[in-house]
């Protein structure tokens, strides 16, 4: 009976889930990829010689990794008009937030990546006369590229839960659509069991393929 329940309000709500998907598919994988770019940049500061970009990196990652996420949508949403007189759209509030997020994370993947390479590889590469950033660019990071992937695969399927605090400041994501069925249906938890169920297809379909790509890339090892 409750089985019927559940499908009955996926068929009669399709269009508000299957919006809520697509925004938060959307908004998952803007933010990993701005998140990349920015991770990239933090982790090289943050293995930098330079004191003052180091510095800054590991303040910018610590303050990001050591407060809640919905904090930061708030701060981002509300900030952004009190602060700079911006009015920005809730969709493009949620995304700065999870996208600055997501940087922090992502800088820690990488930097773990490039440090995993043997150090002897750089020291090999100098003594031949190769500069620090064509070592870098040519011999470290192709080789950290293929450690990190997986992890941020792993990100991603991480960001597809994580986004679902982004419907407190009303972003159309599932999370939301749960809400809307919920006042239009009268009921309170059977939409939550609708987009579990949706989040767990999900993030189970991403992981899977996640770890298909792994064990390929380990096998061409």
């Amino acid at each position: 009976m409750k089985q019927l329940v559940v499908i009955e309000l996926f068929s009669k709500y399709s269009y508000y889930y299957l919006s809520g998907i697509k925004t938060t598919i959307l908004l998952s994988f803007l933010s990993l990829i701005i998140g990349s770019i920015l991770g990239g940049i933090l982790s090289l500061l943050r293995l930098s010689r330079n004191k003052i970009f180091k510095f800054i990196s590991t303040v910018y990652i610590e303050i990001i990794r050591g407060t809640p996420i919905i904090v930061q949508i708030y701060m981002v949403y509300f900030g952004s008009y009190i602060l700079f007189d911006i009015d920005i759209n809730k969709f493009l509030s949620a995304l700065i937030a999870v996208a600055l997020n997501s940087a922090a994370y992502v800088a820690e993947i990488i930097r773990s990546g490039i440090q995993s390479i043997d150090k002897g590889q750089m020291e090999a590469s100098r003594s031949l006369g190769v500069s620090h950033k064509q070592t870098m660019q040519y011999i470290i990071l192709p080789q950290a590229i293929k450690n990190i992937l997986p992890a941020l695969g792993n990100e991603f399927v991480t960001l597809i839960k994580e986004t679902s605090v982004a419907s407190v400041i009303g972003t159309a994501d599932l999370m939301y659509a749960s809400k809307i069925v919920s006042s239009k249906s009268y009921k309170a938890f059977s939409p939550l069991v609708v987009i579990a169920i949706i989040y767990f297809i999900l993030t189970f379909t991403l992981s899977q393929l996640v770890s298909f790509f792994e064990r390929r890339m380990a096998h061409h090892d």
